[in-house]
Formats: C-alpha cells, structure tokens, sequence
C-alpha cells in the first residue's frame, strides 16, 4: 500500500520550487523534490493504518421500493491527535444514495457519525460489503488507503401502492359479512352458525328438524359466510410479465395486487399462499392466514425478476393441484396476450376448475385504447389505431374463452388492477364462497 500525495504536497511542492529558483544557483529541482518526498513519506509513515480506524454501518433490514431509508456510519479515531478519514461505500447505483463519500476531521479518540438516505430503485437483495478508508499524516501532506471488508444485507420489497384501497376492501368485506349475519336466514354461506326459533320468511330447507322434534316448534339453521378458506394466488413470471405498463412491468402490478389481495384475505380470516412460477415453479408459500403471511409473501416477491422464457401453466396448475387438496379460489395473475393464452393458459384451466374456483387477472395497457380512440391525422396514425384495435379484439376474445370455460376475469387498467383483484375476491366470498 504506497502513500498517496495530497494536494498540500502539490503546493508544498510549487512553494519550494519556487524558492530554489529564486535561491544561490546551482540548487535545481532535484532538492525540494526530494525534501518535499521525504515529509510525504515521513507523514505517511506517522498516519494510522486505514485498518486501525473503527468503522461501523448501519443499514436498514427492508425497505419498500418507493420508501426511503436512512444508513448511518459511526467513525472512531484510535489516536490522541485530530485526525483525517475519507470515507467511501460501494452502494450499487440502483440503491439510490444521496452521497456515498465523505470527508470527516476527528478529534483525539473522538467519534464521529454521518449519514444519507436511500432511495431504492430496484427490487431485489443488496449485500453491500466493500468500504473504503483513506487516512491523512499529521502533516496532511500523504495519505493511507485500504478497501475494509464490512458486510451488510438490505431487501429492497415491492411496492405496495394499494395499500389504502385494501384497507378500504377490509372495511367494505367487514360491513357485507355484518349485513348478512343482521338478515339472519338469507341462507347464505355454508358455514353453520346457530340454532334460532322460525320466523315467517325463512326457506324452508334451512329447518333443522332434528331440533324442531325436540323443542315442540320450528327452528332454523343459520349459516354464515365462510372463514378459513384458502387463497392461492398462481403469479406468472415468464418474459410476458417484464413488459412495461404505465412504466412499471407488469409483474410489479401483479405483485401490489397479491399484496393487496393477502392484506384483504388475512383480515377476512381466510388463508393465502403463493405460487410463481415461470419456466418452472420457483417460488411457493403455503397458505395462512397469521399476521406474518404479508410479510412472508413481501419477502419470496422481493428479488423475484421477469425470466426470459415461456411460461409453464401446465407446471403450475399441477403444483397447485398436487400441495392443495381443500377447494381453494385460485387467483392467476399473468398477461392476457392471445399469443401465449390461447395455446398454452386455455388448454390447462379446465383441469383446474374442476377442483377449485379461478378467477384470472391480467393488467390492460391504457395506451391501446387511447390509440384506438385518438384523432387520426395521418397514414401513420391509422396503422397505429387498426393495429391497437387487432390487439384489443384478440384479448377480447381470450377473456371470452376464459369465461366460457367458467373462469372469472378481471382485466383491468393498472391503477385499478389491485382494486379489481380485490373486488373480485369480495364478491366471490359474499356470494357464497366457493
């Protein structure tokens, strides 16, 4: 590790120059080079070994996509004398830190502590681990580097940018299920909840006769809509899903709509679990319903990227009729393309629905209908329109072909995807389960 000159070298350098030009002749360059390459390498001598200075990180654990987080260093100096540290991280650019280098002038055995904010830019996990530490001499005419190894690990999670339209689903879910329990007899649900006295009104086939002969007067079961059912959300990650919608690939809709749906399901006592998958199935988390599944769901989605192959719809609907036994609704989110649908999603679903409810989402690109609907001034801007219409009709008849096969679908524009997937799923529940 050679001693790095500082820029107060440099002008100690220019000074002494000057000074022996301007001294008895015959004294040249050769002498303050030499003075001056003496005190820098006395003074690098004299500084701390960049290892010997204390440095600690901070980071935090996760961060949301769209969220800031802060990241602290704390700096100590193992000597009695002011010292002079430069630090420098190595923060991939994606992470989004406002400054990665600072220069800090410390007391004798005094500590210091500097900080910046992270705005992430990309999913993913980041394990930071390389930190650069540059010492000065007490003369400030040399200094010390070395690259000090100091591990670390950040998870950069989805955005979650439906989280206050789920919560208003909670409410709105909470609210059905109490106008149901206060219409007492509608017969809704399967879920036996009580034994009450007949009342004019009440269907017939809801009598419990059993209690009735014991009683001496008709009495009626009343049901409930059901709680601990399952939520399999089936997330495609095949190369369709990395096209960009709004600006956002359309597997980052799907992952706020998975949110959303498991901040709803969990607070509706029904359970969630996961499975993504694209060449294969990569990613799987059992259901639940605990408090924890969010976090869990927001941890498996975090580094999981578009792959760059066709999806097998196939492999994922066997891995979901091979780990769920219990009739679940099954949510597939994936892109409604025709060229990929008609050939390969179509054909699979017919197994599926015979042993669980489905419903399919795919996000709708806004810029197609408004080619279609846009003022036509050209050759140019007419091939843009028939071409946008061609596209809208195929997925026009895919989503037909979804539903003839007795599927749900919800094909919706992104800022109201996570919403629709949502209603969906309410409407499903309030209507008798599945």
């Amino acid at each position: 590790m050679l001693p790095t000159p500082t820029y107060r070298a440099a002008i100690v350098l220019a000074v002494a120059a000057v000074i022996s030009a301007l001294g008895p002749a015959g004294i040249g360059w050769v002498v303050p080079v030499a003075v001056v390459g003496v005190l820098v390498g006395v003074d690098a001598f004299l500084a701390p070994a960049p290892w010997a200075v204390a440095v600690s990180r901070e980071l935090p654990a996760v961060l949301p996509l769209d969220g800031e987080g802060t990241v602290i260093w704390r700096v100590r100096n193992p000597t009695e004398r002011p010292l002079k540290v430069w630090l420098a991280d190595g923060f991939a650019p994606s992470l989004g830190a406002t400054r990665r280098r600072f220069a800090l002038s410390l007391a004798g055995r005094g500590q210091q502590r500097v900080t910046t904010t992270l705005h992430p830019q990309r999913r993913g996990t980041f394990l930071p681990t390389e930190l650069t530490v540059r010492v000065a001499g007490p003369l400030n005419l040399a200094t010390r580097q070395a690259a000090r190894s100091l591990p670390g690990r950040i998870e950069i999670h989805p955005r979650f940018r439906s989280r206050s339209e789920a919560l208003l689903r909670i409410r709105r879910g909470r609210i059905l299920e109490q106008g149901r329990r206060a219409a007492r007899g509608a017969g809704t649900g399967t879920e036996f909840e009580a034994l009450r006295d007949y009342v004019q009104g009440d269907e017939y086939r809801h009598v419990d006769w059993a209690a009735t002969a014991r009683v001496g007067h008709p009495v009626v079961r009343t049901y409930r809509v059901e709680r601990d059912q399952t939520v399999i959300v089936l997330l495609d990650h095949g190369r369709l899903m990395a096209g960009a919608v709004d600006g956002v690939p359309r597997l980052d809709h799907a992952m706020d709509a998975t949110l959303a749906l498991a901040t709803v399901t969990s607070a509706l006592g029904d359970r969630i679990g996961l499975v993504a998958y694209g060449s294969r199935v990569h990613r799987v988390v059992a259901p639940r319903r605990d408090r924890e599944q969010l976090r869990r769901l927001s941890t498996e989605l975090h580094a999981l990227q578009p792959e760059l192959a066709a999806s097998d719809h196939d492999a994922a609907v066997r891995a979901v009729l091979a780990r769920t036994r219990r009739r679940a609704l099954v949510v597939l989110l994936t892109d409604l393309a025709p060229e990929a649908s008609e050939d390969t999603l179509l054909p699979v679903l017919p197994s599926l629905l015979r042993y669980h409810r489905v419903l399919v989402a795919g996000v709708r690109d806004p810029e197609i209908g408004e080619r279609i609907d846009a003022r036509v001034h050209d050759v140019a801007d007419v091939y843009r329109a028939a071409g946008a219409a061609t596209i809208e009709d195929a997925r026009r008849r895919v989503v037909q072909g979804i539903l003839a096969l007795g599927a749900g679908v919800v094909d919706a524009e992104p800022r109201g995807f996570a919403a629709a997937v949502a209603d969906a799923y309410l409407e499903t529940k309030t209507s008798g389960g599945w």
